[in-house]
């Protein structure tokens, strides 16, 4: 059986929202570098293959249609493209995948992020796109009215979204892997004929180019993105590496992976691995917990045996959201990790220096390279 692929979703101190009242929760510390940079580092000894950020353009909320009025649940996050940059330098091997939202946004502005990010962390970032349907976040822009979602406006997003991902995936190509000479002795310090514009117009953007950030390390970074149905499926299907589905049971993951073309997909899952705590949290809550997810709630070698039978349904990785952290991220770690690697299907350290690699995925050739037609004169 091939190896498996583990990655953790962090957001705040864990999906479950009263996980700020746990013991070993640290929420006033959720605003500095190091909570985010000690949970990293815990997911990376682990050997896991990344870890995504959370991150949206509005308040974290409880209601579909706008902000909420609890002052009982974790509210405010850092950037996560930022924490990542900064997490970056003081890691060494696992993958960064900020979210980045694309509705209201730039897509010029994302690429140099994500390709900042893959020089700072040596060729381990990632992308998490995401779409906004809220209209509280598109007040913050003033650009667009937006209202109750249909199919159609739905569709709308997701094709302001390729043409996004498109633009940003020929923004990082703009620049070929040697334009920069760097040549005292000539005073030459980049050829000219090796950046290219990109001259991308749509019916979203219109981007010149070329990029002001030589192409990332990785030639591509990875871009991935939750999908929940035939929509998304269609978008990750035409712009993404990696998906993120949300089955329930094992059945339904085999379903899912047949409509999907794209290398890796991940299925999530929330995770408590202390078959006690769940229940806990909820009597905090004083509400059951739901998620768009499965929720799983067990021991590791319980979890262990779920992972072996959706892989064999097709599913090639997992993205983790622990229920609390940073109680649950220690339990992935320290004893599904072992688990996994007793039964012969977790690799025991890394295995390649950046994260495509880690993931089997190829360095992508520079579309550009042979059409010298679109050099910056």
């Amino acid at each position: 059986m091939a190896n498996v692929h583990l990655a953790v979703a962090l957001d705040g101190t864990g999906w479950h929202p009263a996980s700020w009242r746990e013991p070993d929760a640290r929420p006033a510390e959720l605003f500095t570098a190091q909570y985010w940079l000690d949970l990293v580092r815990e997911a990376e000894s682990g050997a896991l293959d990344f870890v995504t950020i959370e991150d949206a353009l509005g308040l974290q909320t409880d209601r579909p249609d706008g902000p909420d009025e609890r002052t009982d649940h974790v509210r405010g996050r850092l950037d996560a493209v930022l924490i990542a940059a900064r997490v970056a330098p003081a890691t060494s091997h696992i993958g960064l995948v900020p979210t980045a939202t694309v509705t209201h946004t730039e897509p010029f502005h994302i690429s140099k992020a994500i390709a900042t990010l893959d020089y700072v962390s040596h060729g381990r970032a990632g992308w998490r796109v995401q779409v906004s349907g809220r209209a509280h976040e598109a007040a913050h822009f003033g650009r667009r009215v937006v209202g109750p979602l249909d199919d159609t406006q739905v569709r709308e997003l997701f094709d302001e979204a390729t043409d996004y991902v498109e633009v940003v995936r020929r923004l990082w190509d703009s620049w070929e892997d040697d334009a920069e000479i760097r040549d005292a002795a000539t005073g030459r310090f980049v050829d000219r004929d090796r950046l290219h514009y990109i001259d991308f117009a749509g019916r979203h953007f219109s981007v010149k180019g070329p990029s002001i950030t030589p192409r990332p390390p990785q030639g591509q970074p990875l871009v991935t993105a939750l999908a929940h149905a035939e929509i998304p499926y269609a978008f990750v299907n035409g712009s993404a590496d990696l998906a993120y589905v949300t089955p329930a049971d094992a059945d339904h993951a085999r379903e899912i992976v047949a409509k999907l073309n794209v290398r890796h997909v991940f299925a999530d899952l929330v995770v408590f691995l202390d078959p006690s705590a769940r229940d806990r949290l909820d009597a905090l809550d004083r509400a059951a917990y739901t998620s768009d997810a499965a929720v799983f709630s067990g021991t590791a070698e319980q979890l262990a045996d779920l992972v072996l039978e959706w892989q064999a349904a097709g599913i090639t990785g997992f993205r983790l959201r622990p229920g609390r952290l940073p109680a649950d991220l220690r339990s992935i770690t320290r004893s599904l990790v072992p688990e996994l690697r007793r039964r012969g299907v977790f690799r025991e350290a890394y295995e390649a220096p950046t994260l495509r690699a880690l993931l089997g995925l190829p360095r992508p050739a520079n579309r550009y390279f042979a059409d010298r037609g679109a050099r910056v004169a």
